[in-house]
C-alpha cells in the first residue's frame, strides 16, 4: 500500500489509501488576500499566527505555507519571507508543513530551515520545473506535489492530465525518487464552468490509484468556484473524491460543514477506527435554534505551542 510520510520535528503523519484523509490547511497563503499580503510585507505575522493556531485546532493534519506576496523580484523577496513564515509556524504548532512556492529559490530556502519531513508544493510537468525541483526533492529526501500541467498549460482532456502525471512520476524515478513520495494533483476544474469536472476527476483519481499507485491532493474549493453557497458543493465533493481514491486536499479546515464531511467519510471508509474521532468530536453535538447544528471543537491535532495557489497551477479558487 502506498504510504507518503511527512513529519514535523515531533510528529509523523502518513498519507495513504488506508489512512484518515489528510487535511492540508490552506489559509497561510496571501494569494487573493490583500490584507494578509500587506501584513506580511510589513513584517506583521499576527494573521499568520492566528490562522496557524485556528486551522490546527479545527482539525488540520498539515499546514500549507505560502509567502508569495508580490510578483516583483520574487527570487529576491520571497525566500527570506518564506523562511521567516515557516520558522514562526513551526514554532507554534507541531503538525507537518507543506512548503508552497513557485519560486525554486524559496523552496530551497524553506527546505533548509524546515524541521522534519515537509511536503514540497510543487513541481509541474514543465521541463524547467522538473530539472529545478526534482534534484531538491532528492537532496532533502522529501515528498512533492506533482501538478498535472506542462508547457502546454492545463488540458481539458483528463487523459492528457494523466499522461503528464505519469511523466512526472517517471522522471522522479530517474532521480531516484520513489512513487510513494509523489502526491499527484490531477487539477480540479470548476464545475460551474465545466459540467463534467466532477466525473473527470473521479475517473482520474481511480486511474492514479490503480495504475500509478500514487497518493493525490487538490485545491478542494476549485470545484465550487463561481457558484453560490460554495461550502455545500465542497462538502458534497469531499466524500466523493475520497471514495474515488483521493488521499489529501488543500482546503479550509475552519469550515465545519466541510470538516464534518471529511470525518464522516473517514468513518464510512473505515479509516476512523471504531468511529473514535467522530465520537470524540460530536458526542456533545446539539442542534441550535432554527435547526442549525452546533459543532463541538475538534480534538486537538497539536494546536497551541507544542501542544495541542494563482502562483501555482490549479490553486487560488479559495472559498469565501
Amino acid at each position: 500500500m502506498t504510504r507518503t510520510i511527512v513529519a514535523s520535528a515531533t510528529r509523523e503523519i502518513v498519507i495513504g489509501f488506508d489512512q484518515p484523509f489528510c487535511v492540508i490547511g490552506e489559509r497561510i497563503n496571501p494569494t487573493g488576500r490583500k490584507k494578509l499580503a500587506a501584513e506580511m510585507i510589513e513584517g506583521n505575522f499576527e494573521t499568520v499566527i492566528k490562522d496557524a493556531l485556528e486551522q490546527v485546532a479545527a482539525g488540520a493534519t498539515m499546514l500549507d505555507v505560502n509567502a508569495g506576496v508580490t510578483a516583483v523580484n520574487p527570487n529576491e523577496t520571497e525566500p527570506p519571507l518564506l523562511v521567516k513564515t515557516l520558522e514562526i509556524v513551526q514554532g507554534l504548532v507541531d503538525v507537518p508543513l507543506s512548503i508552497d512556492s513557485s519560486v525554486t529559490a524559496a523552496i530551497e530556502a524553506g527546505l533548509r530551515v524546515a524541521k522534519g519531513r515537509p511536503l514540497v508544493n510543487s513541481v509541474t510537468g514543465e521541463e524547467e520545473k522538473l530539472e529545478a525541483i526534482l534534484p531538491l526533492v532528492k537532496k532533502y529526501d522529501v515528498p512533492v506535489v506533482a501538478i498535472s500541467n506542462d508547457e502546454t498549460g492545463i488540458s481539458m482532456d483528463p487523459d492528457v492530465r494523466f499522461a503528464v502525471a505519469k511523466k512526472i512520476v517517471e522522471r522522479a524515478m530517474d532521480h531516484g525518487i520513489k512513487p510513494h513520495d509523489i502526491v499527484v494533483d490531477p487539477l480540479v476544474m470548476p464545475i460551474g464552468a465545466l459540467g463534467d469536472a466532477g466525473r473527470q476527476v473521479f475517473a482520474l483519481l481511480r486511474r492514479l490509484r490503480e495504475e500509478l499507485k500514487v497518493n493525490t491532493t487538490c485545491g478542494l474549493s476549485n470545484i465550487s468556484f463561481g457558484l453560490p453557497h460554495r461550502h455545500g458543493i465542497n462538502a458534497g465533493f469531499i466524500p466523493m473524491v475520497i471514495g474515488a481514491g483521493m488521499t489529501s486536499a488543500i482546503m479550509n479546515p475552519c469550515r465545519p460543514q466541510e470538516m464534518e464531511a471529511v470525518r464522516a467519510a473517514n468513518v464510512l471508509n473505515g479509516t476512523d477506527a471504531n468511529c473514535t474521532n467522530w465520537i470524540m468530536t460530536y458526542r456533545d453535538h446539539k442542534p441550535a435554534e432554527g435547526g442549525h447544528a452546533v459543532v463541538a471543537a475538534a480534538p486537538s491535532a497539536g494546536g497551541g505551542r507544542r501542544g495541542g495557489r494563482a502562483a501555482r497551477a490549479g490553486a487560488g479558487a479559495r472559498a469565501e
